[in-house]
């Protein structure tokens, strides 16, 4: 056997051949210059096939390590070889992203187990979901004959689900839409996404709620915008308090994110009629209205808009899972083109069979059951947090979605970290500030925590205040 190799270790025979010589050559036991046995030869040797060893011959010679000569055989390359070739990419350290994105946070954050107290927001409780009708659902749309027959969709999205959509929303939430109005999305923030790319030129000022939905600003920051943050009290946003010189809106009218208050109807039509006087375009933002517990949901912004301002964004991640990314906005005719276009620009298209799925699960009533199903089991936990906070804090008035706020006298750092200690999971209410510290508060969110743990979990919060 070639003192060179051995065939211990790991992998398959032609990556531990690899892996050994290429070794031998780094700490010079093979010499530049210095003559490999033929691949019959050391193939003989190890007892294993010509072909194995041609093939780590071929991986060494492509990486630079030998030379292949024709009628002479193969030689260590007589260049100095290099250090350890990287697998990776280069570092390109003169190559550097806009200035912008140094701001961020790299996506470095590592998965880890639940908190036995989940009282984190915009998670729905995944036990929930009716995966046997999902799983069935979508099998259908896997069949044999269905993969052969598929291309490139339409940006749009599949039209029956475009058609399911409109009739979903106009029967829940009053949205005045026909299929051709609506274009399906990678959830919310796609859709959010779109809407900037058409509708928002680099120093454009865009206006959003504070406090409101990071991402949201985030990303209209991301596109060149100038985002100013707009106050909001009882009644919704202080429509007085917009910018003048604002291309764009971004506001949660139904359940403002995250203090929870609808918008009252003077705010609304004092918005809509902002919005035709300053030549601006509204996006509402309805993410988790399907959920309501108490009082007669308002009417969208959407269905009282009558000069085509209003672009209404909505997502299945709250009703079934975030995991399956599918959402949708509903624009005005002037902006359909431009956003079925910049849809195709940015990945042509969303996933054909979910979206298939997704539209037989609204048509068969299921979309409905689940929507009922839910809401009980998550009213149920609502009742529960609001029992644990009687006599001890007082909630912002909230009758929809799966949180709720309340305000505090002093920050809460203290109290926060006292809670993550305990295996509480609560958020800071100042977090969704970014303008200023704001009014110190938590957010309780109550989609993830099994109802009997609600009243243990508020119990030892309570205990991180003394």
């Amino acid at each position: 056997m070639d003192p060179h190799v051995s065939l211990d270790g790991p992998g398959d025979l032609a990556s531990r051949i690899y892996r050994q010589l290429r070794e031998a050559i780094l700490d010079g036991r093979l010499r530049p210059g210095e003559r490999l046995p033929p691949s019959r030869e050391l193939a003989r040797r190890l007892d294993v096939s010509r072909n194995t060893v041609c093939a780590a011959y071929e991986r060494l010679t492509a990486e630079g390590f030998l030379t292949a000569r024709v009628g002479a055989g193969t030689f260590v390359t007589p260049e100095p070889t290099p250090g350890p070739v990287r697998r990776g990419a280069p570092a390109g350290r003169g190559v550097r992203p806009r200035a912008f994105w140094d701001t961020l946070p790299g996506d470095a954050e590592i998965p880890a187990p639940p908190p036995r107290y989940d009282f984190r927001i915009g998670r729905p409780d995944g036990e929930l979901f009716p995966l046997a009708t999902w799983r069935r659902l979508l099998a259908a749309e896997l069949r044999a004959s269905t993969v052969r027959a598929s291309g490139y969709g339409e940006p749009a999205g599949h039209p029956a689900l475009r058609e399911a959509v409109a009739r979903h929303v106009g029967l829940s939430r009053s949205v005045r839409a026909e299929a051709g109005d609506v274009l399906i999305t990678q959830g919310a923030q796609q859709a959010l996404y779109l809407v900037g790319r058409v509708l928002v030129e680099p120093g454009d000022r865009v206006a959003v709620e504070e406090p409101g939905y990071p991402p949201a600003r985030l990303l209209f920051a991301s596109l060149g915008a100038r985002v100013s943050g707009v106050p909001v009290d009882e009644e919704g946003l202080v429509v007085d308090a917009l910018p003048a010189d604002a291309r764009l809106v971004y506001v949660t009218p139904s359940h403002q994110f995250p203090l929870g208050t609808p918008m009252s109807p003077a705010r609304r039509a004092a918005l809509l009629d902002w919005a035709v006087r300053h030549d601006a375009v509204i996006v509402e933002d309805d993410y988790d209205s399907e959920f309501r517990f108490g009082q007669r949901p308002l009417d969208p912004l959407q269905s009282l808009d009558r000069d085509g301002r209003v672009v209404y964004v909505g997502t299945f991640s709250k009703t079934l899972l975030p995991m399956l990314r599918l959402g949708f906005l509903v624009a005005p005719a002037s902006l359909r083109t431009a956003l079925r276009a910049a849809r195709r620009l940015t990945d042509w298209h969303g996933d054909h069979a979910a979206q298939a799925a997704l539209a037989r699960f609204i048509d068969s009533g299921e979309l409905s059951r689940h929507v009922r199903k839910a809401s009980r089991v998550y009213g149920e936990r609502r009742e529960r947090v609001l029992a644990g906070l009687d006599g001890w804090l007082d909630p912002v008035p909230s009758f929809a979605g799966l949180h709720l706020c309340v305000h505090l006298e002093e920050h809460a750092e203290e109290v926060l970290e006292r809670a993550r200690l305990l295996g509480i999971a609560v958020e800071d209410l100042t977090a969704y500030h970014a303008e200023g510290e704001g009014r110190p508060g938590l957010v309780l969110g109550y989609g993830a925590i099994p109802a009997e743990r609600v009243a243990e979990g508020l119990r030892l919060l309570r205990r991180c205040f003394s």
